[in-house]
C-alpha cells in the first residue's frame, strides 16, 4: 500500500504538549489526528476509529480501531489501555475518556509507524532512579 506507505513518511506529530508534573513533552492522540487529517486528504485516502470496551477477568480495557482506506488498499490497527480501578480527582467518564484517548494514541502510533522510543512511559523512572554501581571486587573472598 503506497499511499499509507507515503503517508507514514510525511507524518510529523511533534512532542508539543509539556506535562509540567512530570517535566516531560509528549503528543496527544488529537495531536497525532490533527497531523494526519490534510494527509488523508492529500492522498485521497480515509480513515475511521472505533472503540470498544473489553472485560478481562475483573479488568476493563478500551479496544481501539484505527480503520484506514485508500485506493490501493485497506489497513486495520487496534491499541488496548487498561482502566485504572480508579484515579484521584477523575469520575468513571473520565477514567474512561481518558483510557480511551491513550488506547487511540496506540492505535495511531502503530498504523503510522509512530516511534515512541523516547516517550516518557519508556524513560520515565517515576522517581526510583537506580544507584550508581560500584566497581566489583576482583577478590575470590568477596565473591562469596
Amino acid at each position: 500500500m503506497i499511499t499509507l506507505t507515503k503517508i507514514q513518511s510525511e507524518l510529523k506529530a511533534p512532542k508539543n504538549q509539556y506535562n509540567s508534573f512530570g517535566k516531560y513533552n509528549y503528543r496527544s492522540a488529537e495531536d497525532i489526528l490533527e497531523a494526519i487529517k490534510p494527509l488523508l486528504l492529500k492522498h485521497d485516502a480515509s480513515m475511521v476509529t472505533s472503540d470498544d470496551i473489553v472485560e478481562v477477568g475483573d479488568r476493563v480495557y478500551v479496544k481501539t480501531t484505527v480503520s484506514f482506506k485508500c485506493k490501493d488498499g485497506e489497513a486495520k490497527s487496534i491499541g488496548f489501555a487498561r482502566e485504572p480501578l480508579s484515579k484521584k480527582g477523575m469520575d468513571e467518564a473520565q477514567i474512561t475518556g481518558s483510557s480511551a484517548s491513550y488506547s487511540l494514541k496506540r492505535a495511531l502510533g502503530h498504523m503510522f509507524l509512530i516511534d515512541d522510543t523516547k516517550d516518557p512511559d519508556s524513560t520515565n523512572d517515576h522517581g526510583q532512579k537506580s544507584k550508581p554501581k560500584t566497581k566489583a571486587s576482583t577478590k575470590d573472598e568477596d565473591l562469596f
